[in-house]
């Protein structure tokens, strides 16, 4: 595959993380944990291999703890491989952490200036979108509050609402649209539908298989930090239903 068509390549990538004890402090944890490793260390994704196309839409799924967010981080670089690497071709942007990026003491109108300049729109480039994006939130009412005055679906409605307003190639998003109410949940997942007709590579994970069967044409099924099947969305989902269902 030509190296011009790929949005996200994973070449041979393994993530550990150390797990540290605390130190004993008095004499009988001395005494008891004498034989207690400092650290330990935790394989969390074990030789992963994977290209996505541009223009591709791909599920995330696995039971929890199978390495789908972290996959994710590494994508958005915000955490890196212990080995191997990840090479990302186009404007990336994510919705991996709720309120990520958003101080507490300013407004959602700040907030939306200093969140968007991160995904690096200019001033006048936020200034041209700051009312989509509001339009969007449903949040006008409260857009000149505080955000840490906001509920969790506030804040998702926010966030959700910035991101698909950069005009990023590529979109990480991590579980967030989990959080809020119904009829802005069947929003978002319209709106990344158009981005999908609109040819944008999207990567998500998502415990709601009945919506990544909608969105997704592909679909990656992690298990124990491993690649267990990664194909067309049903086959993959029928198969880990059969295991984890």
């Amino acid at each position: 595959m030509k190296s011009s068509n790929i949005a996200i390549k994973v070449e041979n990538m393994t993530k550990s993380f150390k797990l540290f004890y605390d130190k004993p402090n008095t004499l009988k944890e001395r005494l008891v944990f004498w034989n207690r490793k400092k650290a330990d260390t935790r394989t969390v994704l074990d030789n992963i291999n994977i290209e996505i196309k541009k223009g591709d839409t791909v599920a995330l799924i696995g039971t929890n703890g199978s390495g789908k967010s972290t996959l994710l981080k590494l994508m958005t670089k915000i955490i890196y491989p212990t080995f191997g690497k990840i090479t990302v071709n186009g404007k990336l942007t994510s919705l991996l952490e709720l309120g990520a990026g958003f101080h507490p003491d300013f407004t959602g109108r700040e907030n939306i200036y200093f969140n968007s300049s991160i995904f690096g729109l200019t001033a006048a480039e936020i200034d041209k979108r700051v009312d989509k994006i509001i339009e969007f939130s449903e949040l006008e009412e409260f857009i000149d509050s505080p955000v840490r005055t906001y509920s969790s679906g506030m804040y998702m409605r926010l966030a959700f609402s910035i991101a698909i307003n950069v005009d990023a190639d590529i979109l990480l998003i991590d579980e967030i649209l989990a959080v809020g109410d119904q009829h802005f949940q069947e929003k978002c997942y319209k709106k990344l539908q158009q981005l999908k007709d609109n040819k944008k590579t999207i990567v998500i994970v998502s415990h709601s298989l009945d919506s990544v069967k909608k969105l997704c044409d592909r679909a990656i099924w992690l298990y124990d930090g491993k690649i267990k099947m990664d194909g067309n969305t049903s086959e993959v989902i029928e198969e880990y239903l059969k295991k984890c269902g």
